[in-house]
This record gives C-alpha cells, sequence and structure tokens, in this order.
C-alpha cells in the first residue's frame, strides 16, 4: 500500500493542508471581497501569487519548458478557475462542488490512458463514496440545471484532472524546484485570467481594508502556499492519493461555514462528512498502483513531480 511508504504520512498532511486551505475561500470571499467580481478574484490569487514566486525563486522555463508551464499553467490555474467560477454561479446548491468531488474519478481514467496505471475496482468504488458524500454535504434542494454551468462544471473537473496527470508525467526540470515550479504555473495561469476578466468584468473595482486583507490571505496562503504544498506534495505521492485529498476543500467549507457564519450542519450532512473523510483516507491506500511512477534519477538526484487542483468557491 502506497501509504507506508517512510515519510509518506507526513507528506500526505502537508499537501491536505493545501485543499484544506481552498475550503476557506468562500467564507473569505462572501465576508471581504467585493460581490460578483469572481474572475478579478481569480486574477488576484493566481498572478501577484505567480510574480511573487518567480522574484524568490529567480528560475525561469528553458526551451520546451516555456511550452510545457503554459499548458500546466491553463490546465491548472487559467481555465480551471474561471471555469470553476461559471459552474458555481449557475449551478444551484453545491452541485459544482459535486461534480469536482468526482475528480479522483477523471484522475484515474487519465492515469490509465496517460501513465498505464489500471485502476483497481477499490479506487473507482472509493471516488464514488467520496462524492456521494460530498452531495450530502452541499446539496441543499433541487432546482432546474443550467447546461453552461453544467458543461462549465465538468470541463473545470476534467482540466484539473488532465493537469494534474501531464504535471505528474512530465515532472519538472533537473534543478528546478517546486517553489519555481508553482510560480510558472501561477503566472502563466495568471496572464491567461488577465484579458478575460478585463473584458467581462471591466476595471478593477474599489476596495476597502478588508478587501486588501482579503485579497492577501487568497494570494499569498491561500494560493502562493497553498499551491506550493501542492505541487510539492504531487510530486510525492501518485496522482489518485493527490485526487483524494480534493474533497478536504468543500468539508473545510462547511465546517468553516459552520464554525465561523453560523451555518448549522444536519445529521445527514454529517454522515456525507463522515462518508466523504472516510473515503479520502481510503484514496490514499487505494491510490497507489503496483509500481511507482516517480521521476527516475538524474546525475544522482532524485526529479519528482508537481500538479494541481483548486478548490471551488464555496
Amino acid at each position: 500500500m502506497a501509504i507506508s511508504r517512510p515519510g509518506t504520512t507526513a507528506v500526505i498532511a502537508l499537501t491536505a493542508l493545501a485543499p484544506a486551505s481552498w475550503g476557506t475561500t468562500y467564507a473569505v470571499t462572501t465576508e471581504f471581497l467585493p460581490p460578483d467580481r469572481p474572475l478579478f478574484t481569480a486574477l488576484i490569487r493566481a498572478l501577484p501569487a505567480g510574480l511573487l514566486l518567480l522574484a524568490l525563486t529567480r528560475v525561469l522555463p528553458r526551451g520546451v519548458w516555456w511550452a510545457k508551464a503554459a499548458v500546466l499553467g491553463a490546465l491548472n490555474i487559467g481555465a480551471f478557475f474561471p471555469l470553476l467560477f461559471v459552474a458555481a454561479y449557475r449551478l444551484p446548491g453545491g452541485m459544482a462542488a459535486v461534480v469536482g468531488s468526482a475528480g479522483p474519478l477523471f484522475v484515474v481514467g487519465l492515469s490509465a490512458l496517460l501513465l498505464g496505471q489500471r485502476p483497481a475496482p477499490r479506487t473507482l468504488l472509493t471516488g464514488l463514496v467520496a462524492a456521494f458524500g460530498v452531495s450530502l454535504v452541499v446539496l441543499k434542494g433541487a432546482g432546474a440545471l443550467d447546461p453552461v454551468g453544467v458543461l462549465a462544471a465538468v470541463a473545470s473537473t476534467g482540466s484539473m484532472a488532465a493537469g494534474t496527470v501531464l504535471t505528474k508525467r512530465w515532472g519538472r526540470p533537473e534543478g528546478v524546484g517546486p517553489l519555481a515550479l508553482t510560480g510558472w504555473q501561477l503566472t502563466a495561469g495568471g496572464l491567461l485570467i488577465a484579458p478575460v476578466a478585463l473584458l467581462a468584468e471591466g476595471a478593477p473595482p474599489a476596495l476597502d481594508a478588508p478587501a486588501v486583507g482579503g485579497y492577501l490571505y487568497l494570494a499569498l496562503a491561500n494560493t502562493a502556499v497553498g499551491y506550493w504544498l501542492w505541487f510539492r506534495g504531487i510530486g510525492r505521492l501518485t496522482a489518485t492519493q493527490a485526487a483524494f485529498l480534493g474533497p478536504l476543500s468543500p468539508l473545510t467549507a462547511a465546517v468553516v461555514g459552520w464554525a465561523a457564519l453560523g451555518q448549522a450542519l444536519t445529521p445527514v450532512q454529517m454522515a456525507g462528512m463522515g462518508l466523504a473523510f472516510a473515503a479520502t483516507l481510503a484514496g490514499q491506500f487505494t491510490g497507489g498502483p503496483r509500481r511507482s511512477f516517480r521521476i527516475p534519477e538524474k546525475n544522482g538526484r532524485k526529479d519528482s513531480m508537481d500538479l494541481t487542483v483548486a478548490a471551488l468557491r464555496r
């Protein structure tokens, strides 16, 4: 079982902090940020964090990695964030979160195609249980499903899954750490979001002190640190193990809503949280293939890899 490797439990725990931090996005957005500016919020989360990491690492892509960083940045950030926000605004209740919680199943399918990892039936069952548990937590009522919202939710989940698997497949250049790779992707994704945000939402809104504080939190802790932990962890875990940490995001959002915003949790929601959390833990055992797909040694050192999955605006 993959989780039995020395140090893997610590890696899982640190990597889990990323989706847990993304679960705080909804509370920060609703309590501190200007309303109805999802693309501007996505831009502020990505681009300043990416530029900061570039300034800290002072490492730029070389050769083919300019193209690879652009592709990963588009999948993990540039396409994922806007599609996610479109889905969150157009779908009722937490339907977008339910579609997003199916991410492990997307990753399992793409891993079979691109990484040669044949999924075990237990892994597929665990993914279904995770999605069902999340649905019990976030779905609050029926409603007509907007086709555009459904397509956006599916596309955002597919974008996240593809970014996860490609990041695992490509690894990272020799001598480049997770911090630099994170900076490349956040910058590329932010630059992709910038013109879309300007065209769709116009000029940036006026910001008061709480909004500035909220955006600083999202850019620094929620994104720069969160994605660095995520990319660092994915280099040491299987793609499926990482994907099964994704449900921690809606679960954290539910806990924060209960603890900080006074939102009630019903017995059904509590049961769903238990199911989703159990599936997340089980995914750390079912996610590992028979062989490890860590990057082989080059020149006496190991190149491990990263990827990305982002959180829903809850």
